[in-house]
C-alpha cells in the first residue's frame, strides 16, 4: 500500500539524498576499516584497554553493544568485515535501487554494528566524530529509496544537524579560549593541533593578518551562517557551499580523521537539484509514492528526534556548554564542538628503547616511529584523514599531561618490550625490527615549526627541546614485579 502525502515528500533534494547516503555510507566503510586494523590491538583480548574488563564491569544499560552479549577477536573481525560490505554496497547504490525498506535496513545494521564498537571503545573511541557518524547514519537509514522522494522531515533533522556542528563549533571557541576573540588563535593552532598534516606548516607561515582574517571568516561562518541553512532554495545552498569551503580549508590544513568530510557531505543535503544542476549535476525524478508503512516510521523517528533535540539545543545556549557530548546511550541528537581551548606550545611524547642491560646514561636509545604524531624533525608529516590513527590521536592527549591515558600507555610499553607484533603494525618503524628491547622509556620534548632559514640549513621540518622524562626505563621484571602478589 502506498500513500500520496504532498508534504512529505522534499522532490526537489534527490541529488542531496544521492550524496548523503553514499557519503555517510562511505565513511561508515572507512570506518569498519579501521575496526579490522586497529581495534584488536587497542581492545581486542590482548588489547591496550581489554574490551572483556570493560563490559565485566559496564552494564549494558550504560553501553548497549554486541560484545555485551558475547566478546571474541573473530567476532570484531566479522563485524569489521559486515561493515564494509554492506558500506560499499551502499556506496554503489544497490540497495537504494529497492523499495525504502532496503536501505533502511542496511544504514541500521551499520548504525548498530558501529554503534556496538564505539559504547565499548573506551577512551580509543572517545571522539565527537564517532558520535556525528553514528547520528549521521541513523537519520540516513530514513531518506528511503531511488523510487520515492526523500522525506522533507529527515532533511530538516539533517539540517539541523549541520547547524548544531557549525553553531557549536562556532560558540565553544567564542566561549572558549580569549586567542580566538582577539582573533589571534590560529597564530598558535596550525603548530600545536593534533595532527599535522603535509601542509601544516605553510599555514603556520602564513603571515599573521591572514591568520587573523582566518579566524574571523571561521566565526562569520560558523555563527552567522548556520541559521541560512533552514531557508529552502538559493539562499540555503549559499550557506552550505560557505560550509564546505571552509571545512576543505581544514581538510588542507590538518589531519582530523573524517570530521572534516561526513560534515561536507551533511552540508550537501541542504543544496537542492538546481543548485546541483548549474554544476552538470542533474536529478531523476522520484516516481512512486511512499508507502504507508514508511512514512508512519519516518513521522515516528522524527518525532523522537524532535524530543531528543531539547538537550543540545538547551547546551547550545547554556554558558557551561558542554563540547562533544551524548545524552543517550545511543548517540543520537547529540553536541558537538572542537578546540574551546588552544595550546601555545606543542609537547610530543617520544617514545624510545634500548638493547643495553643497563639504561644508565650510556646507554643507546632508539626511537620507535608514529606513523602520524610528530616524531623524526625531518619527516615531512602525510596526509592521512579521513582515516583515523587512533593510538596517535591518544599520544597528544597523554602530552598534554592527561593522567587518565597512563591506562593504556603503560600496557602499550609492556606491548613493546614483548616485541608484540599487532601493537608494532600500528607503527610506522620498529628500531629493532621485530626483536624485544631490554628496556623501554618515554621522554618529553618541546616542538615547533622550523623557520624557513633553519629548514633551508637543515632539512629539518620541526626543532626540538628535550623537556625530561616521563616515564623512566621500564624492563618486562619491572613489570612482573609490578604484578606479582605481595
Amino acid at each position: 500500500m502506498v500513500v500520496a502525502v504532498e508534504w512529505f515528500d522534499a522532490e526537489g533534494y534527490t541529488v542531496a539524498r544521492a550524496v548523503v547516503q553514499r557519503g555517510v555510507a562511505a565513511v561508515f566503510g572507512l570506518g569498519f576499516v579501521v575496526v579490522l586494523r586497529q581495534f584488536r590491538p587497542l581492545l581486542g583480548s590482548h588489547g591496550l584497554l581489554p574490551v572483556p574488563a570493560f563490559v565485566a564491569r559496564v552494564p549494558w544499560r550504560r553501553a548497549p553493544s554486541l560484545f555485551q552479549w558475547r566478546y571474541s577477536d573473530g567476532l570484531v573481525v566479522a563485524v569489521g568485515w559486515v561493515g564494509v560490505v554492506v558500506g560499499l554496497a551502499l556506496v554503489a547504490g544497490l540497495p537504494q535501487r529497492a523499495a525504502p525498506w532496503v536501505p533502511m535496513v542496511a544504514f541500521l545494521l551499520l548504525w548498530a554494528l558501529y554503534l556496538s564498537v564505539v559504547n565499548v571503545g573506551q577512551t580509543f573511541y572517545g571522539f565527537g566524530w564517532e558520535s556525528l557518524l553514528l547520528e549521521a547514519g541513523f537519520l540516513a537509514a530514513f531518506l528511503g529509496s531511488d523510487p520515492v522522494a526523500p522525506p522533507v522531515t529527515v532533511l530538516v533533522l539533517l539540517w539541523w544537524l549541520v547547524l548544531r556542528v557549525e553553531l557549536g563549533a562556532g560558540l565553544i571557541k567564542w566561549r572558549g579560549d580569549r586567542a580566538w576573540r582577539d582573533l589571534t588563535a590560529l597564530y598558535y593552532h596550525h603548530e600545536t593541533q593534533p595532527m599535522p598534516g603535509p601542509l601544516s606548516r605553510l599555514f603556520h607561515l602564513l603571515p599573521r593578518p591572514l591568520h587573523r582574517v582566518e579566524v574571523a571568516a571561521n566565526f562569520v561562518v560558523q555563527l552567522l551562517v548556520p541559521p541560512f541553512l533552514l531557508v529552502p532554495g538559493p539562499v540555503q545552498a549559499v550557506a552550505a557551499a560557505l560550509m564546505i569551503v571552509t571545512q576543505l580549508w581544514l581538510v588542507l590544513s590538518g589531519n582530523f580523521a573524517w570530521l572534516n568530510w561526513l560534515t561536507i557531505v551533511l552540508a550537501c543535503s541542504a543544496v537542492d537539484d538546481r543548485a546541483w544542476a548549474v554544476v552538470g549535476v542533474h536529478a531523476t525524478p522520484a516516481a512512486a509514492d511512499p508507502p504507508v508503512g514508511f512514512v508512519v516510521v519516518v513521522l515516528a523517528v522524527s518525532a523522537l528526534c524532535v524530543v531528543l533535540s531539547w538537550w543540545p539545543a538547551r547546551n547550545l545556549f547554556s554558558r557551561h556548554q558542554l563540547m562533544n557530548a551524548s545524552f543517550n546511550v545511543f548517540h543520537l541528537v547529540n553536541t558537538y564542538g572542537a578546540f574551546g581551548t588552544i595550546g601555545r606550545r606543542r609537547t610530543e611524547v617520544v617514545v624510545e628503547g634500548t638493547l643495553e642491560r643497563d639504561p644508565g646514561l650510556d646507554a643507546a636509545w632508539l626511537e620507535y616511529e608514529f606513523r602520524g604524531k610528530p616524531g623524526d624533525v625531518h619527516r615531512l608529516p602525510r596526509q592521512y584523514a579521513p582515516y583515523h590513527l587512533r593510538l596517535d590521536w591518544l599520544m597528544w592527549f597523554l602530552a598534554l599531561g592527561s593522567s587518565v591515558q597512563m591506562r593504556w600507555f603503560l600496557p602499550f610499553l609492556r606491548r613493546l618490550l614483548e616485541a608484540d607484533r599487532p601493537t608494532l603494525r600500528l607503527l610506522a618503524h620498529d628500531p629493532f625490527d621485530g626483536g624485544r628491547p631490554r628496556w623501554v622509556r618515554a621522554r618529553l620534548y618541546a616542538y615547533r615549526y622550523a623557520r624557513p632559514a633553519e629548514h633551508r640549513a637543515t632539512g629539518d621540518r620541526w626543532v626540538r627541546e628535550d623537556q625530561g622524562l616521563l616515564v623512566d626505563a621500564l624492563s618486562l621484571d619491572t613489570f612482573a614485579r609490578r604484578t606479582r602478589p605481595r
